[in-house]
């Protein structure tokens, strides 16, 4: 099949050599001239120099420097150009043809295919750039290969999800160590496809390769965002016996993962038993205790925070903004919103803002809700709209739904869900021809409800249930108990929303 290639394509035997030093004379009158490098006489002292740039992540400068290496007449060596290469790789966007010309003159010097680790840096360049068809013609034309340069390959593949041909690599590697599996495993979650992650991670440990820390991140952020407890106490165990049981990412992850699922006890566990604690782990808990319901814990944790000296970022004073709005404080909330902006100088960003319209909004003040939007620097998102049309469901405010419906079909015009909302607002207020206007615009857009769906994890297996789904092996005993916990409900004096339940199945 053919590959797309950008515009500066060029192939094997297009690649030229870096411009030769000029003439003699030239260079004489250059080298008359101050120069302030005058004293880099050697290879390693120019690369040192040019290092320094690309560390600082100044390229063009690097390029100036090595430029002006080769008008000195110094020859560069491997060390150099893997050190360019990797430069132009942190900047896909702006350093394509410059890789590429880089890659001609190694390759016109035959370092590419000589010395392993500039034929790495190359393949990894390419993989940067998303072009994996050179960074293919470039593995097969490498006389030596390294562990280094196949997990280059699978992470290339990875990064450009170009799952197949990463299993392919994988298979075919002469010898595998924990950085290969952790490439495999580690690509296959950062691209969502955690079910896969989870089960190379059991091929890794039925072929006896001990995980390191950066394969446990990746295990449990599959787990995470699957909500697999069991697994994921497996993990903790192995986690508590294992050399990694004090690192501090480890254990952040492992906050996260039981916070996702809501056991926030084992999470308060974990945060409490961590000898040393990062500010991403002091927000982890909070956060995690914020989403989870436990506001008054969520801000306990917060002053404990600010006793220990860690200075709170954005990310800190949305779950404690997040903390407020659920448990219906108003006005502590307003207080570390403006403590946010004058005390610790963080420029409040649109989460921020979001956390205190839906903190006005559950509270029922609306006119403030809406002012706080008025004034805000950003555009309202659809989420802060939504926030405010579900405050006007709890006041049959149909009018101001109406007008809040009409920006955020704007924002999202194939959202389902406030669509529904807005169809339920119109049946709260027995206006059955509005709810039914609204039902027949979704039907004409093609827009269609999706189904609410739950799941838990019964002896390492997660049933997923979808609403009105009778497909599962044990679905009669599943809706007995249903209709027998719905029976006790009402029982004990709840009372069931029949109008929303009957325009959310209809």
């Amino acid at each position: 099949m053919a590959m797309a290639l950008p515009a500066f394509t060029v192939t094997a035997s297009d690649y030229q050599p870096w411009p030769s030093p000029p003439l003699p004379a030239a260079a004489n009158t250059l080298r008359s001239l101050k120069n302030p490098n005058s004293n880099l006489d050697s290879t390693a002292s120019w690369t040192s120099l040019i290092a320094s740039h690309c560390k600082n992540g100044r390229l063009i400068k690097a390029v100036s420097e090595f430029t002006r290496m080769r008008i000195s007449g110094v020859e560069p060596n491997h060390v150099t150009f893997v050190t360019l290469l990797s430069g132009c790789a942190h900047f896909p966007a702006e350093a394509m043809s410059l890789g590429s010309a880089l890659h001609g003159y190694a390759r016109k010097l035959g370092l590419d295919t000589r010395n392993v680790k500039v034929g790495t840096a190359v393949i990894d360049m390419y993989a940067k750039f998303g072009l994996m068809g050179f960074a293919k013609l470039s593995f097969d034309c490498m006389g030596v290969k390294n562990k280094v340069t196949w997990n280059t390959m699978v992470d290339g593949y990875m990064r450009n999800g170009d799952f197949k041909n990463a299993v392919k690599v994988f298979d075919e590697m002469p010898e595998r160590d924990v950085v290969s599996w952790t490439a495999l495993i580690g690509g296959f979650v950062k691209n969502g496809i955690f079910e896969e992650g989870l089960m190379w991670f059991r091929e890794m440990q039925l072929h006896g390769v001990e995980p390191d820390y950066v394969t446990m991140i990746s295990v449990l952020s599959a787990c995470a965002n699957l909500g697999t407890l069991g697994i994921s106490l497996w993990l903790h165990r192995f986690i508590f016996g294992s050399r990694f049981k004090d690192n501090v990412r480890v254990n952040n992850s492992l906050i996260d993962v039981y916070c996702r699922c809501g056991c926030i006890e084992l999470a308060c566990q974990v945060f409490d038993r961590m000898k040393d604690r990062s500010l991403i782990s002091w927000n982890s808990i909070i956060v995690g205790l914020a989403v989870n319901g436990h506001a008054v814990d969520a801000l306990q944790y917060f002053d404990l925070m600010l006793n220990e000296g860690f200075q709170p970022d954005a990310v800190t004073f949305t779950g404690v903004l997040t903390a407020c709005s659920h448990a219906g404080l108003v006005e502590k909330g307003l207080k570390y919103f403006k403590e946010m902006k004058r005390v610790y100088r963080i420029t409040p960003r649109i989460e921020h803002y979001g956390c205190i319209v839906d903190l006005y909004s559950r509270a029922g003040r609306v006119e403030d809700a809406l002012g706080v939007i008025k004034n805000m620097p950003v555009k309202p998102n659809k989420v802060i709209l939504g926030s405010i049309l579900a405050a006007c469901r709890n006041l049959s405010d149909v009018r101001l739904a109406e007008w809040l419906m009409h920006y955020i079909y704007e924002l999202d015009p194939e959202g389902d869900s406030n669509h529904v909302l807005l169809s339920n607002i119109y049946a709260a207020v027995g206006s059955w021809r509005g709810a039914s206007t609204v039902r027949k615009k979704m039907k004409g857009l093609g827009i269609q409800k999706r189904p609410g769906i739950s799941s838990i994890e019964i002896d390492g297996v997660l049933n997923e249930f979808v609403a009105g789904d009778r497909s599962h092996i044990h679905a009669e005993q599943i809706y007995a108990m249903l209709e027998f916990l719905s029976g006790e409900l009402r029982a004990s004096g709840y009372v069931v929303d029949d109008v929303s339940e009957l325009y959310e199945c209809g």
